[in-house]
């Protein structure tokens, strides 16, 4: 893996990586971050990659502009929790409290002391929905794990490990439920299939509006900056 650059005003940093499973150039635009990555065959020159970032460099310039801009998190900015906008503001008490259109929080480390909140309610929220489809499906999970990840709202290991990203409890309900039912169908089918998507449709119903609105607005989710220590 090596580290170039785009030059310009701003210069685009470069991560490349050579892939033995790659078939072809890609390039990748971290939601998280804006970490450009380009993915290259074994057997192709490094100079080919990087000529093919060249000729993409409109895109990849205006995909950045297209970002949001980050928004670190603190009293009196509003954040979604469940897809409803909360105004953050100082808790009297010790505990983090979600109260109409505001969430209260502990003065101190409010950042850090939210996004542990919001990943609590995020593992109670998922494990209800993956324990219902799970039933409804006739396969059991292993585990349950929620992370900060960069690339993608879920996982599903081969035994049976089911992995989502926290910032889904930022979303609508409906947009959390479905990457449940994603992952869950996954126990049975292990690859994205029409059986696969027969199996989501199955225990959740018609997905598109759901899979077009992460793919519309996910990016959104990932503006929020809390404490490092908490991803």
């Amino acid at each position: 893996m090596g580290d170039h650059a785009l030059p310009g005003t701003p210069p685009v940093p470069l991560t490349l990586r050579k892939s033995a499973r790659a078939r072809r150039i890609s390039l990748r635009i971290s939601q998280l971050d804006g970490r450009v990555t380009l993915t290259y065959p074994q057997g192709v020159p490094e100079s080919e990659a990087l000529n093919f970032a060249r000729v993409k460099e409109e895109w990849i310039r205006q995909h950045l502009l297209d970002r949001p801009d980050p928004a670190v998190v603190q009293f009196g900015q509003t954040i979604p929790v469940e897809g409803f906008g909360r105004r953050i503001v100082p808790a009297t008490g010790r505990r983090v409290l979600l109260r109409g259109d505001e969430i209260a929080v502990p003065q101190g480390a409010e950042a850090r002391r939210l996004a542990r909140f919001l990943k609590e309610l995020a593992r109670d929220r998922l494990t209800r929905a993956c324990d219902n489809y799970a039933l409804m499906l006739g396969r059991p999970y292993s585990s349950l794990t929620i992370r900060d990840t960069r690339s993608r709202w879920g996982s599903c290991s081969s035994a049976g490990g089911l992995m989502f990203s926290w910032r889904l409890i930022l979303a609508p309900p409906e947009i959390l439920h479905y990457v449940a039912a994603h992952e869950v169908a996954h126990l049975a089918e292990m690859n994205h299939s029409p059986a696969f998507w027969a199996q989501v449709e199955r225990i959740f119903g018609d997905y598109r509006d759901q899979r077009r609105w992460l793919r519309d607005n996910g990016a959104q989710l990932h503006q929020y900056k809390f404490d490092a220590s908490t991803s």
